[in-house]
């Protein structure tokens, strides 16, 4: 076998979902990892959104690790360019340069059965690591509709996640593409600024006042001398999203008073008839994602913005043509068309233990998971923010979080099996929890909503959302159950391989630039906290 580097746990990405997993592993003792990442900096989907407007639409301080709040938000939603440095902030402080392989795009990642080992080609080199964690996240690969003419297009072409900050829109007839929540942040953004703005909308977005202020700077400060204050303002916030879940799940009809405050945010700002009807949803609020703008309906207001309640069909030249015939001549079009969620691209670069890859593992049931979280016959590979642990109302990083208490056990169990060792879920356990998971889809707003969403695949299961609230979830991933998986061991007629070592960081000392490793008191305050 030829010799390459070889790490206990290579990390793929290094948005939340991998800059959490690296600081995770770190508590736990583990130094032995890296964290591949393919662009030169960290931040994921913080760092490839950078249109402009672009913000978050969770409090700032729920939407932050909780072992590493940061008392200094500056606003009660924070924009991208504040979340993209407090990851930064997280990378230092965690001490995680070290671990970064920075221009590093995962090009194939294959088990090797007989080394029970993954084996990683990256676009820097290939190495080996007995555990991967992917984290590549759901929002990291853009979507483009292949739309008839776009390749003869003229003018300039990108995608709201690509943003060409070269490219000036000032005097520009502009087409956006799309009503997502990009698109409502682009939107009223570039407005005052193009000559012309033509909105195609397939279907209109229920829109909520977004209630975003600067936070005071005596605010601040009582968070960083009283850092109890900022844990209960988390604590609050938390709190009241928990208690939304039930109308989401089990009780949609609930949220007809939320409706009715979508529907004053938009008449306040839409005087005109005919355009209310045109951005007045005709699905239940909560079935595709809630958005959140209060400036967004008064920029659709503004005389140089015209909404065509299409689809984009068709590019002829200059001129984009709507289904239903209408027609705009533009120099610029902008797709807000969102990602590639349920046929995530890292799927085809995941073989197992069969020869096949993940995605062709899903091909015919759509993305299937144990616990959000391990695929059966990929045995030591776990994802974060996998199949069903999306959310609708609340923070990811809870999710992250809970996702992260469950990697930690599973580094702790295979520590315990020793040896040579790895952990595959096993079929009947993964259809046993996606069962119990899509039986409570049933009930919930984005099944009776009357909408087709993101949430769902191309069959019309939504193997995005979790239909719960982030507690149960919590203790859903708190501890690995071995039942669950088949224990692998290496075949004693393996061939003895000897990798190279990565050189590891320097060691994990309690330092105001690296925490202790928690006790499972720490472990129950941190929990708390979230």
């Amino acid at each position: 076998m030829t010799e390459h580097e070889h790490v206990r746990v290579a990390v793929i990405g290094s948005g939340f979902g991998g800059l959490g997993a690296a600081v995770r592993l770190r508590r736990e003792g583990v130094t032995d990892f890296v964290v591949l990442e393919r662009a030169g900096s960290v931040g994921g989907t913080w760092r490839d959104n950078s249109y402009p407007g672009c913000a978050c639409d969770v409090p700032s301080h729920l939407y932050s690790f909780s072992f590493a709040p940061n008392p200094d938000w500056p606003r009660t939603f924070s924009g991208q360019e504040h979340i993209r440095a407090y990851l930064e902030h997280v990378t230092d402080v965690f001490g995680l340069r070290s671990h970064l392989r920075l221009n590093s795009e995962v090009k194939l990642m294959s088990w090797d059965a007989e080394q029970l080992r993954w084996v990683i080609e990256t676009s820097s080199g290939t190495l080996s690591a007995d555990i991967v964690v992917s984290a590549t996240g759901p929002l990291s690969d853009p979507k483009v509709p292949d739309v008839p003419g776009l390749d003869t297009f003229p003018g300039k072409v990108f995608h709201s996640a690509r943003w060409d900050h070269d490219h000036d829109l000032r005097g520009k007839r502009v087409a956006v593409i799309g009503t997502g929540a990009s698109a409502i942040q682009i939107v009223p953004a570039i407005q005052p600024q193009v000559e012309k703005l033509t909105l195609f909308q397939r279907t209109p977005p229920w829109v909520m006042p977004r209630l975003d202020r600067a936070i005071s700077g005596a605010e601040r400060l009582l968070h960083r001398t009283l850092p109890v204050t900022a844990r209960l303002r988390r604590g609050l916030l938390w709190g009241i999203r928990e208690l939304q879940v039930q109308a989401f799940t089990k009780r949609p009809d609930e949220l007809g008073l939320v409706e009715q405050i979508a529907k004053r945010n938009m008449s306040r700002a839409i005087k005109d008839p005919k355009l209310r009807a045109k951005l007045t949803p005709s699905y239940r609020i909560g079935c595709k994602r809630i958005l959140l703008s209060s400036t967004y309906y008064p920029a659709l207001a503004q005389p140089n913005v015209d909404v065509v309640a299409s689809g984009l069909s068709e590019i002829r030249g200059s001129t984009v043509v709507a289904a239903d015939g209408s027609e705009a001549e533009v120099d610029a079009i902008v797709f807000g068309t969102g990602f590639h969620v349920t046929d995530m691209p890292i799927a085809d670069r995941v073989v197992g233990a069969e020869g096949r890859t993940l995605a062709e593992t899903w091909s015919s049931s759509g993305m299937r998971s144990l616990r959000g979280a391990t695929a059966a016959g990929f045995p030591n590979w776990m994802t974060i923010i996998g199949p069903n642990t999306g959310l609708g109302n609340s923070s990811m990083i809870l999710m992250i979080e809970s996702q992260l208490n469950y990697l930690a056990d599973y580094v702790r169990q295979l520590d315990v099996l020793g040896g040579r060792a790895a952990l595959d879920a096993r079929p009947g356990a993964v259809d046993a929890w996606n069962d119990r998971v899509q039986e409570r889809m049933k009930r919930t707003v984005w099944s009776t909503g009357g909408c087709d969403s993101w949430y769902l695949d191309g069959n019309g299961v939504n193997t995005t959302v979790w239909p719960g609230t982030t507690t149960e979830f919590r203790g859903a991933t708190r501890r690995v159950d071995l039942a669950e998986y088949d224990l692998i061991r290496q075949p004693a007629s393996a061939p003895v391989s000897v990798p190279v070592p990565v050189p590891t960081s320097e060691p994990v000392t309690a330092s105001a630039a690296q925490p202790p490793r928690p006790t499972r008191r720490t472990e129950k305050k941190a929990e708390a906290e979230a």
